[in-house]
């Protein structure tokens, strides 16, 4: 189990033009570190027509941003926060927030 940042997570933007915005995560690609956040990073992108977009033209949609750029929000105390590790006695290790010590998951 990563104790990183997961999809349906609600992150707050440190970095960058969306600096101070929070969104919801999309996806998780952890391979290049970079997350996909709910209306951050927004670019338009040049589409031909094809079965998925029968119209055309440009389209307005997120891109991907470095995970380092982003820091999770605490669903109990709403504040970005580190995460931290802890270990209960079967061996399973759950995301903590730094700030209130409350379980994340």
């Amino acid at each position: 189990m990563s104790l990183d940042i997961k999809k349906e997570d609600t992150v707050h933007v440190l970095t960058g033009k969306y600096k101070g915005k929070t969104g919801r995560v999309l996806n998780v690609d952890k391979g290049d570190g970079r997350v996909l956040v709910e209306k951050i990073n927004i670019i338009k992108k040049h589409m031909k027509p094809n079965k998925t977009y029968s119209q055309g033209g440009i389209i307005e949609r997120e891109a991907p941003i470095q995970r380092s750029n982003v820091m999770l929000v605490c669903p109990k105390c709403g504040k970005p926060t580190k995460i931290g590790a802890t270990v209960v006695q079967g061996g399973e290790k759950h995301r903590t927030c730094k700030k209130c010590k409350e379980v994340i998951d």
